[in-house]
């Protein structure tokens, strides 16, 4: 958050600290033109960002998949996404798919990653 400290006043700018992990989802109900998440795997909240993508909204993801294990953490499968998850997450939302791609990266750190564009 405090990160995020100089956003503070900026027009059309809300900063929001939450546990998305414990408790309610803070954003029941809102529609976002755009949602971005990144580096970060908690497949119960899939849906409730789907959900939170509003009409026209633009997804884009990208976190970490199944083969990560070998260059370091995460190695734990339960934050390692399953060949082609985003893509079947996306289809099942009825999200149009722009841009698709999984694999190993070698930027900004070696990994295996996985990577989506799509609007609602």
């Amino acid at each position: 958050s405090a990160a995020l400290a100089g956003l503070a006043g900026v027009a059309g700018v809300m900063v929001r600290v939450a546990d998305l992990e414990h408790g309610a989802w803070p954003y029941a109900g809102r529609h976002f033109a755009g949602i971005v998440v990144t580096n970060y795997l908690h497949r119960p909240l899939l849906p409730l960002i789907e959900e939170a993508l509003g009409e026209g909204g633009m997804l884009i993801y990208e976190t970490f998949m199944v083969g990560n294990e070998r260059f370091g953490r995460p190695s734990n499968p339960d934050f390692l996404l399953r060949p082609q998850e985003l893509l079947e997450v996306a289809r099942a939302a009825g999200l149009r798919v722009l841009a698709f791609e999984e694999g190993e990266v070698t930027t900004p750190k070696p990994a295996m990653v996985q990577r989506i564009a799509a609007l609602r």
